[in-house]
């Protein structure tokens, strides 16, 4: 934690003497994995992804945070049972780098209540995300899906949305039926970088911004560009476009680790946004690289 700043002050009421600490914001990583890898679970690590056929724990993990200045994480499932979302509750429980998980469990079901109600013990259980990318755009506005948003916001869950440029008309009319519940895109929505395409995901995406209750990361850029042959100027078009959209206030920083692997190290990844950030001030600094995860995921600062 860091300590930004000390001032000594006299109470005018009791005229003693009080120190007034300034906790700053910590570096937060809002998006990676973890995962035990099982060729049947994880059949969605293809034979293009070898490189991640493995298993990535907390400890593999730990020493890039510390390379990078980075304070903790938030941890997000990969895998789409109740098994997983208590794995990745258990690796909370015991490393305290994990601040936040972002679990899973089916929006869909009849007994979401009490579903939820045997989660309700874990205080760094923060929101759900289901893989909407893997469905049809029309799966997300199911009355029974709408049903699972609206007991999830009753509850005070956040919800990750993972999906592509397709699936953005459907997840307009998603979020502007549930004005008052936090949502927040992964990786831009995944455009289409390696092919610098724009359209229609620009205007989609900035229609999607106009509702105050979503956010979006900065993650899994690299993996959505030419994996061997990316470079930053191949990403600051679409970063430009989603700071200019959102703001500081409503982006959060990802590495999307360890699928990121596969077009770069968690260093590079996590300096092509430190490199971009270099001419925004440094409230802005802070908002992006770990007080805006903060406040969406309500991870409390540690004294």
């Amino acid at each position: 934690m860091r300590i930004a700043k000390t001032r000594t002050f006299e109470n005018s009421q009791d005229s003693k003497y009080c120190t007034e600490i300034r906790i700053e914001a910590m570096i937060i990583d809002a998006h990676q994995h973890f995962w035990k890898y099982n060729p049947a679970t994880h059949a969605w690590i293809d034979d293009g992804m070898k490189a991640i056929r493995r298993d990535f724990l907390p400890s593999d993990l730990q020493s890039h945070l510390l390379e990078n200045g980075i304070d903790g994480c938030v941890s997000v499932q990969a895998d789409q049972t109740e098994q997983e979302t208590h794995f990745l509750l258990e690796f909370a429980e015991n490393y305290p780098l994990i601040k936040a998980v972002v679990g899973w469990v089916d929006l869909w079901s009849n007994n979401l209540e009490e579903r939820l109600a045997d989660f309700s013990g874990y205080h760094k259980l923060a929101g759900f995300r289901h893989i909407l990318q893997a469905e049809e755009p029309e799966r997300m506005l199911e009355p029974a899906f709408l049903r699972g948003i609206e007991t999830l916001q009753k509850h005070g869950y956040t919800y990750d949305i993972l999906i592509y440029p397709r699936h953005l008309d459907a997840a307009i009319k998603l979020v502007r039926l549930f004005p008052d519940q936090k949502f927040v895109v992964d990786h831009l929505a995944k455009p289409h970088i390696k092919d610098q395409v724009f359209e229609p995901w620009k205007s989609k995406m900035r229609e999607l911004s106009t509702s105050g209750n979503v956010w979006c990361k900065i993650s899994g850029m690299v993996t959505e560009a030419d994996w061997n042959h990316w470079k930053p100027d191949d990403l600051h078009p679409y970063m430009d476009f989603i700071f200019g959209i959102f703001g500081t206030k409503r982006l959060l920083f990802g590495s999307d680790w360890p699928v990121c692997l596969l077009a770069g190290s968690y260093t590079e990844v996590y300096s092509v946004l430190e490199e971009y950030l270099s001419g925004f001030s440094s409230d802005e600094k802070s908002d992006v690289l770990g007080r805006n995860a903060m406040e969406f995921y309500g991870i409390r600062p540690e004294y």
